[in-house]
């Protein structure tokens, strides 16, 4: 807060202890105003919407009312269609995000601490990466088939670049004083990784990791829209298939909510691991 704003709200008549509240009403004003900004967009579409449709811009089949959306979502969750689904793909994503993650962690703990495993593993991994996860499809049904397998496969894969690259960078960039101090109080190999190694690199652990869990759920409803008889993305391929759009825009509505939710989550997360570890040194 610059000094002209601080400076209105410490008057010469304000009690001290007030002035605290007075700079944090301030602040959680200033939030609260920027909040609502960026609502402006969403009920701007909204508008537009209902705009379109009262004045038949476009046919009705193609374009659904919003409460006509609206009902349906609900009618979804109280026969338990919208819940199951979700839950089937809130399902893979969790395994997926523990495959990917250990198999990045793994990778990226083994390049960052072993100049060998780099020089090995490093080159192949560059390629490997510039793949996106469409490219991995047709060779993942030729091993897998199109059960399963190949959706947590297929996600993990998304999961596996972002915590890789995170995690190589976070060890590598480890500040060198820090070493230097381990090796003065003769740390073991042991003591170095567990506590030199990995509290610094912590904050890019778990800021890869919230990559990796928002390319999953991207890589989900692709892969859920492809090959899949159960999800959110097999929700709106029904709805296409029995042309009843206003179920494919409950599963494009409720996909950004889950997504919007799941990254606010992990960025509060992973503020609230940086600010610990701040007080912490």
């Amino acid at each position: 807060m610059s000094n002209t704003t601080r400076s209105a709200f410490y008057w010469p008549t304000t009690p001290k202890w007030l002035q605290p509240m007075l700079l944090s009403a301030c602040s959680f004003a200033t939030r609260l105003s920027w909040g609502a900004a960026g609502l402006l967009l969403p009920l701007a579409i909204l508008g537009l919407w209902k705009f379109a449709v009262i004045h038949e811009w476009i046919a009705i089949q193609l374009l659904p009312p919003p409460e006509l959306v609206w009902q349906s979502l609900q009618d979804l969750w109280d026969s338990g269609d919208l819940s199951s689904n979700l839950a089937v793909s809130l399902t893979r994503i969790s395994w997926s995000v523990l495959a990917g993650s250990a198999i990045g962690w793994l990778l990226g703990f083994s390049m960052g601490l072993s100049k060998t495993a780099r020089a090995y593993l490093y080159p192949s991994f560059e390629v490997f990466s510039q793949f996106p996860v469409v490219g991995w499809i047709p060779i993942l049904i030729i091993f897998l088939g199109i059960d399963e397998e190949l959706k947590i496969a297929a996600i993990s894969i998304a999961v596996v670049v972002p915590v890789t690259v995170a995690t190589y960078k976070g060890i590598v960039n480890i500040p060198r004083n820090l070493l230097e101090v381990a090796q003065v109080y003769h740390f073991s190999r042991r003591q170095v990784l567990l506590r030199v190694v990995l509290p610094a690199a912590l904050p890019s652990l778990f800021s890869g990791f919230r990559q990796g869990i928002m390319q999953a759920w991207l890589a989900l409803v692709f892969v859920e829209l492809l090959a899949s008889s159960e999800g959110l993305g097999y929700l709106m391929v029904w709805g296409r298939q029995l042309m009843q759009l206003d179920l494919v825009f409950v599963g494009v509505i409720v996909i950004g909510i889950v997504g919007v939710t799941l990254d606010l989550v992990l960025r509060w997360l992973e503020s609230s691991l940086q600010r610990r570890l701040h007080t912490a040194h």
